[in-house]
């Protein structure tokens, strides 16, 4: 049975994200429609999908009814009353090829993501990035195959973190991803490494051995500068530069509707950027 993500937490997030400041929790709900029906409506079906109420009284998509002041009635009229306020959020921006999730280590969908702000933040900052480094916690739900709305953007990165260039010397880059090698890997762009029994292995900038005497330019995001996800990119940084006018979104959005119009799906691969490997547990 179709499965979809509960209405609920895309008007929450849809709330919040035009607030402005306004905390929130995300959270995921799937719902299978057994009792009602509904599945999750487009701009030009909300009837079908949601149901329709008629002097109070629900009438479900599998054409039950329910009383004035149901908890089902209620539920109806919350939902149907933003509809025409998410009408905006649901236009067709994109097509994808294939379904993408954001798995560890590497993913399509990771990829693409950081792949999108290195070469955002190169143009900002109009000096070379050679590596990026975002985090999975910041893609919230996956790509989905065929029709994109505007609304799988904003709730694939919902977070206002902003797009930073970071110049460091390639010593320190090799102690960012040595911390991760021990921990967990980051989404990262423009590298190449490996890592055994959470060792660093090799690294590769470029198709070129990480230089620790180099100087290299990084894109990252706010978040991550000073202390999120466990990291602090910019600790002993030569040079920082926060874009705080450009969020992850306007990045994303801007990429997407440009291929949209130059007439190019949605599409990615991994390419072995990240290789982990646990000889300790292949030995059991």
């Amino acid at each position: 049975m179709k499965k979809f993500l509960f209405l609920f937490s895309v008007l929450i997030f849809f709330v919040a994200f035009t607030a402005g400041g306004q905390e929130y929790e995300w959270k995921h709900v799937e719902m299978d429609g057994s009792r009602t029906g509904c599945t999750s409506p487009s701009k030009d079906n909300v009837p079908q999908a949601v149901g329709t109420i008629k002097r109070g009284v629900y009438t479900a998509p599998n054409g039950k009814v329910y009383r004035r002041c149901s908890a089902a009635a209620r539920t109806a009229r919350v939902v149907l009353d933003a509809q025409p306020v998410m009408a905006g959020v649901k236009d067709v921006i994109a097509y994808s090829t294939e379904t993408m999730a954001a798995t560890y280590p590497e993913s399509a969908l990771s990829n693409w993501f950081i792949d999108i702000l290195m070469a955002k933040t190169e143009a900002l900052a109009g000096k070379k990035v050679h590596i990026g480094i975002t985090n999975f916690g910041g893609i919230r739900v996956d790509m989905p195959k065929g029709d994109v709305i505007l609304d799988d953007m904003l709730s694939m990165f919902p977070f206002r973190n902003t797009l930073v260039y970071v110049e460091h010397t390639g010593k320190q880059i090799r102690s960012f991803l040595e911390l991760m090698a021990a921990n967990r890997f980051e989404v990262l762009g423009g590298v190449r490494v490996v890592a055994e029994d959470g060792k660093l292995v090799s690294v590769e900038i470029d198709g070129e051995p990480l230089d620790d005497d180099k100087v290299y330019g990084l894109a990252t995001i706010s978040f991550l500068l000073k202390g999120g996800d466990g990291l602090s990119l910019d600790h002993n940084a030569l040079y920082v530069r926060d874009f705080e006018d450009v969020q992850i979104i306007d990045a994303v959005l801007e990429h997407v509707l440009a291929e949209t119009a130059a007439g190019r799906p949605i599409e990615y691969k991994t390419d072995g950027r990240v290789v982990i490997r646990n000889t300790k547990e292949e030995g059991r």
